[in-house]
């Protein structure tokens, strides 16, 4: 076993180091998106999507630990400092301030769908290359991410 890390240029070398680099970065945005909506959303569902975000910004913050941690068990050092991820990230940004709950649900949906396409990416890269333990990751992620879309997709309805 080596212990020689593998440099940047390596890891968008590796289609499985450069697919969780991107899951990283948009579990990243997403986890601070759904906090900021967790702090700026108001009117008659304060309590009960308060506590959803909380809940779903809490997940992502594990989540995001397990995939660098992930992409370090493959010998690369994991992307990290919020320019930097923001850089790497699908997600759209999220405007701060006052907008309707449902403008905040709808801009979580639209980052869950794009994180669940990294996890989907992650998922098929790992298993072209027989890496069952991050194909697990990815497909464990791509899940969550599916039941997190049908609870804010019923919110809508």
């Amino acid at each position: 076993m080596s212990t020689q890390t593998a440099s940047p240029a390596a890891v968008a070398a590796d289609p499985v180091a450069a697919a969780l680099t991107t899951l990283l970065a948009d579990s990243y945005a997403l986890m601070a998106q759904t906090h900021l909506a967790h702090w700026n959303v108001e009117g008659t569902d304060f309590f009960a999507l308060h506590t959803a975000f909380q809940n779903q910004y809490e997940e992502l913050f594990q989540a995001v630990d397990e995939i660098a941690e992930r992409t370090r068990a493959l010998g690369h050092y994991a992307e990290g400092g919020l320019q930097r991820l923001a850089s790497l990230s699908n997600l759209s940004p999220m405007p701060a301030g006052r907008q309707p709950a449902k403008d905040f649900v709808a801009q979580l949906i639209d980052g869950h769908e794009k994180a669940s396409e990294a996890c989907k990416a992650t998922e098929e890269a790992a298993g072209k290359v027989g890496d069952l333990e991050t194909q697990d990751l990815a497909i464990k992620r791509r899940q969550t991410h599916e039941k997190t879309l049908w609870m804010l997709n019923a919110f809508l309805k």
